[in-house]
């Protein structure tokens, strides 16, 4: 999705929208008409990424933080369908005339921050990046749990990144059954795990993500070409 919407940078937002849906509300900060003000006239200066959520940069330092969660899509064109529309960024000076958030289940967020909320609200409660996480630092944080490992691996406080689909790609990948406790597991095991995050996570971003067989997957690399 980060590398899909990156062709923004160096848009200006010109309107701030929050489509009307009568389905499952998201949590959004603040309300729209504080969002469209903060955020109206103000450059995207970087398309970044923490962990599993999108992050928007403006000139002003303020971040757009899009936290997709398991239905959610951020799009340049192209939405599954208009009644689960969250957000729409009216863009001028770029290749894309917007950016849009779309999420069927309603479980995603967006929230804009300043500098020091991003700090609080996002980067203190999340840990290393699952692409980026040491064999050192995942031992250190896990080897004393006694939580099942799978469920370990979910808990974004502790490596920033994995989803349901992916601990349990990595597990097999291991060789290490999801039910083992983490103060079961020795180095060498860690070591694998380590080393299968980062090969199933650059798989899955090779291939563009995984989806289910509904209907609702967007690439929004190709979404610009049919702008």
């Amino acid at each position: 999705m980060r590398r899909g919407v990156l062709p923004v940078v160096g848009s200006r937002i010109t309107k701030a929208q929050r489509p009307e849906c009568r389905l499952r509300p998201i949590l959004f900060e603040p309300t729209i008409r504080t969002f469209d003000r903060r955020v109206c006239g103000q450059e995207i200066v970087d398309v970044g990424r923490r962990g599993k959520r999108v992050m928007i940069h403006l000139e002003n330092e303020d971040v757009i933080v899009i936290e997709p969660r398991m239905t959610g899509l951020v799009l340049l064109a192209d939405p599954p369908g208009p009644e689960h529309l969250r957000l729409r960024l009216t863009l001028q000076g770029g290749p894309s005339s917007q950016l849009l958030f779309w999420d069927r289940r309603g479980l995603g967020t967006v929230r804009l921050l300043s500098p020091d909320e991003l700090k609080v609200k996002v980067e203190g409660k999340l840990g290393p990046d699952a692409l980026e996480i040491t064999h050192g630092e995942l031992t250190d944080k896990l080897q004393k749990s006694r939580r099942e490992i799978k469920v370990a691996l979910l808990d974004q406080a502790v490596v920033a990144g994995i989803g349901n689909l992916y601990a349990a790609e990595i597990l097999f990948l291991s060789g290490i059954d999801p039910r083992t406790r983490c103060d079961r597991l020795v180095g060498p095991q860690w070591k694998r795990i380590q080393q299968a995050t980062h090969a199933v996570l650059r798989e899955a971003i090779q291939h563009e993500g995984s989806t289910l067989s509904d209907g609702t997957y967007r690439n929004a690399l190709l979404s610009l070409i049919h702008i």
